[in-house]
């Protein structure tokens, strides 16, 4: 059984690290954590990263998954994304797959970190949202929007099924 909400698809997810621009030895939060896998994921680059999510099903299944892999460079943790900010020193990246208020996310992560932050989006408000608080802060790069369609058998031949279009937002915070 599932998460709802996730996992991100692995052809968003390799977008999504790309343009966070991750270097050997980075220290990254991943917001809204959901199933852990965008943490799992970059931990093979990242010295440490700060998983968060506020849903404790997301925490839990987060938890196993990080278990599973053998990550200990992941600290999980269960809370609003401002407050566990709080106890968060610098970080030279952050992804954000889910956030409820979005404009204060942004405010808080602008304080934090020194590098790239991207987020996901499906909602056209929460698009909308994003990039107009990035780009009042000085600090928006790029939004793309991605589709992806996957191969499946059909009477024989090949049809292509999307997935979900997502959109991927780019900022960069420079000290």
């Amino acid at each position: 059984m599932g998460l709802k909400g996730g996992p991100t698809q692995d052809e968003v997810m390799a977008v999504s690290l790309l343009k966070l621009r991750i270097n050997e030895g980075d220290v990254m939060a991943d917001i809204g954590c959901g199933t852990g896998k965008i943490s799992i994921q970059a931990s093979d680059r990242c010295s440490h990263i700060y998983a968060i999510d506020r849903r404790a099903e997301a925490v839990e299944y987060a938890k196993q998954e990080i278990k599973d892999t053998d990550r200990g460079n992941i600290t999980l943790i269960h809370g609003e994304a401002v407050q566990a900010l709080d106890d968060i020193d610098e970080l030279n990246c952050a992804f954000v797959g889910g956030s409820g208020d979005i404009e204060t996310v942004l405010e808080k992560l602008t304080e934090k970190v020194h590098g790239r932050i991207v987020v996901n989006a499906v909602l056209l408000g929460t698009v909308s949202r994003t990039v107009r608080k990035m780009k009042e802060m000085g600090i928006f790069v790029e939004a793309l929007h991605i589709q992806v369609s996957r191969s499946h058998e059909l009477v024989g031949d090949l049809m292509f099924k999307p997935i979900h279009p997502v959109f991927i937002i780019v900022g960069e915070v420079k000290k």
